[in-house]
């Protein structure tokens, strides 16, 4: 089966500016793909991309097994959207907003809005200008969630939701995933893209990082350590194949372990150990690992 999205040697200039260069992945069909990297790392120009929002300038591009500019209006009637900076006509209620998406879109009906709308607690009678931050984003997964799309483009969707209301959010995406849509998600919230995604991808000052598992990741990255002891250990104390000390408070040194902590446990016998604590690697482990140096200048 052809995948949603494949990107092939895909790059974006401004000019004498970067955007993103060379990037190559794919995304299959029913997916959950997490697209990460700090602010600058080209996130949003990937996403303008893919919606022909903007024109590449070399490299291939297939959404949902066409050329986005080929594609037109056809295309994007089966693709959700929901942008990073969200703008919507303020002068319109929430429902005369969805009223309108659909029309838009050729439907009959509002499709799926009025089950999501009970279920994300939206306000659909005031204006959109009165709303408040979370309350319009609400409104905005209502109509990039309510037509039943083959494809989600989601730009840091969570934004101002409050944790029950990403919970919701995060079951949406599950739910919708496991009917045969394809997720692809940009989020600066970790722990929200460790919960639903099969796949993650990184970039940084617009090129692709690395493209893996989840789990693989986590697998991967480095597991932190919290040691406290009776006296402060000597400088190098802790000096192994495959430990960092990272920090040090006194008595206390946070470490960061690669592999088996074994070697790690049997050097320790030779201290008086207070208190010992040890967090399992997670995608923000991977991330931050990534990005330990500050990247700047991709859009």
């Amino acid at each position: 089966m052809e995948p949603a999205i494949r990107a092939v040697a895909l790059t974006k200039r401004y000019g004498r500016a970067r955007g993103v260069s060379g990037l190559e992945f794919d995304v299959r069909r029913g997916e959950v793909f997490g697209f990460l990297g700090p602010n600058g790392a080209g996130k949003t120009t990937t996403i303008r991309l893919l919606l022909d929002l903007i024109r590449p300038t070399g490299g291939q591009l297939e959404v949902l097994g066409v050329e986005p500019r080929a594609g037109g209006p056809a295309l994007r009637r089966r693709i959700g959207y929901l942008p990073g900076d969200l703008r919507l006509y303020e002068s319109l209620t929430g429902r005369e907003l969805l009223t309108y998406f659909a029309a838009l879109r050729g439907a009959d009906d509002l499709g799926d809005a009025p089950e999501l709308v009970e279920r994300l607690d939206v306000e659909l009678d005031r204006r959109i200008g009165a709303l408040s931050r979370g309350n319009r984003q609400k409104v905005g997964l209502v109509q990039a969630l309510m037509h039943r799309p083959e494809l989600l483009i989601l730009d840091e969707p969570s934004s101002g939701l409050d944790p029950l209301v990403q919970q919701t959010f995060l079951e949406l995406m599950r739910e919708a995933a496991a009917r045969g849509a394809t997720v692809f998600l940009s989020s600066h919230a970790l722990p929200e893209v460790q919960e639903v995604a099969d796949r993650v991808a990184v970039v940084r000052e617009g090129e692709l990082v690395l493209v893996d598992s989840v789990e693989a990741l986590r697998a991967k990255a480095r597991t932190r350590v919290g040691v406290t002891l009776a006296e402060e250990p000597p400088p190098g104390a802790f000096a192994l194949d495959g430990v960092e000390e990272l920090r040090r408070d006194g008595n206390r040194v946070e470490l960061a372990v690669a592999g088996e902590p074994d070697a790690l446990v049997k050097l320790l016998a030779a201290f008086h150990v207070v208190a010992l604590e040890s967090r399992e690697a997670d995608l923000e482990d991977v991330f931050l690992g990534l990005y330990g140096e500050r990247t700047t200048g991709a859009r």
